[in-house]
């Protein structure tokens, strides 16, 4: 296949759009990103840049821009039960001892990806409405009134994937019983705050998780909490902050003394779904939360997302075709990232206590190094390639 004669069409401007957009131009594919918001952005929330993904985003050039911009996550990182009795260490290193961990603003992280791009590839403003195709190509219609015509369409348009209804029928949605709020803190707010580690803390039926962005400025803070109200799938629904405080009171005190710090909250209704049985029709391929939305709880959102960019990539830069291209990607993605859905949803339990015996939930969170490190170690793009991908660090 001539990939430099392939057009394809991202449909989504987040973080697994514009991975994927790079991870193409990176193999000399003609790709555009269309996305539905007047200019790209993302809300005031962290996110863990693992070494599964970080190994990629290296291999494109962009290891200077992400140090620059993230917070280095390292040996230090701990769990906890919620009184702070220490219950094991978070791997933060591939099994080559690689500490290839960033905790990342979501807006730098966006603002790397977006400026490896050329300014003319990305359009936004483009609400996709409706998606045809035919024998010969396919079409994206957006609600500006502008059809695209393009070889492959990309669907990277999120968990309420408008295109992924051209793909299977409507998915289930399962509320897990939580929510979660979220927010920033400055660090010289917590002058006493661990610099450099990711912490979670463990009680019943909650947890909270921190880690560092921007250098170490700023500490990110998610706090789990269980509830029956319906939540908007959403960063941006404003929360309450003393509900919040109420909520961990009496916990470890850096848990307390961080959440006094706290000005403005913001809350996230947690939503599962099972794996999908398919991702590809034709010439449309879903990616990220359209294929797989996952629970937080093994931090691989993201991850996952990127993961698929450069598998994806891979795949139709190498294939004989557009049809086996993608079928490819989607038998070597799809298994993986199922298995990753499962293990957060069994992750979330661990963390939420479920369990009538903690001596036997801790023994699971620290026998959990080995799922980190199947996680860690793989490398999406060498698989694609059909090459070794053990634990191989950016180059």
């Amino acid at each position: 296949m001539v990939v430099d004669q392939i057009r394809v069409a991202v449909v989504g401007g987040g973080i697994g759009g514009l991975a994927a957009a790079g991870a193409l131009l990176h193999r000399g594919v003609d790709v555009h990103v269309y996305e539905q918001a007047p200019e790209l952005g993302e809300v005031g929330a962290g996110v863990l840049v693992t070494p599964n993904s970080l190994r990629l985003l290296e291999r494109i050039g962009l290891a200077e821009e992400l140090a620059r911009v993230g917070g280095p996550v390292g040996e230090g990182s701990t769990y906890y039960r919620h009184d702070g009795q220490a219950v094991s260490r978070i791997l933060t290193a591939d099994s080559n001892g690689w500490n290839g961990m960033y905790g990342m603003h979501r807006a730098d992280l966006l603002a790397v990806l977006a400026d490896a791009l050329p300014t003319e590839r990305i359009h936004t403003g483009h609400q996709c409405v409706d998606f045809r195709q035919d024998a010969d190509g396919c079409t994206v219609i957006f609600a500006n009134g502008e059809e695209v015509r393009a070889d492959v369409v990309i669907a990277a348009d999120g968990i309420n994937s408008t295109l992924r209804l051209h793909v299977v029928p409507p998915v289930e949605v399962i509320d897990s019983g939580s929510v979660a709020y979220r927010g920033l803190v400055p660090a010289k707010a917590v002058p006493s705050w661990r610099p450099g580690v990711s912490q979670l803390w463990m009680g019943e039926r909650k947890h909270f998780l921190t880690y560092p962005l921007r250098r170490g400025e700023l500490i990110t803070y998610i706090a789990f909490v269980p509830s029956q109200r319906q939540a908007a799938e959403s960063w941006s629904a404003p929360g309450d902050a003393d509900e919040l405080r109420a909520a961990f009171a009496g916990w470890d005190e850096p848990v307390t003394t961080l959440l006094d710090a706290v000005e403005t909250t913001y809350w996230w209704g947690l939503y599962d779904r099972m794996p999908l049985d398919r991702w590809t029709s034709g010439r449309l391929t879903l990616l990220g939360d359209a294929a797989h939305p996952m629970l937080p709880h093994l931090g691989q959102g993201a991850n996952q997302a990127i993961e698929d960019g450069f598998a994806l990539a891979a795949h139709l830069a190498t294939a004989a075709d557009i049809s086996s291209g993608l079928q490819a990607y989607e038998a070597q993605r799809r298994p993986r990232t199922s298995r990753v859905q499962h293990e957060a949803r069994l992750n979330g339990r661990r963390y939420d206590s479920h369990f009538d015996d903690l001596d036997e939930r801790d023994s699971q969170i620290t026998n959990t190094v080995d799922l980190r490190l199947w996680l860690y170690d793989h490398d999406a793009e060498l698989e694609a390639l059909g090459k070794a991908s053990s634990a191989v660090q950016a180059g």
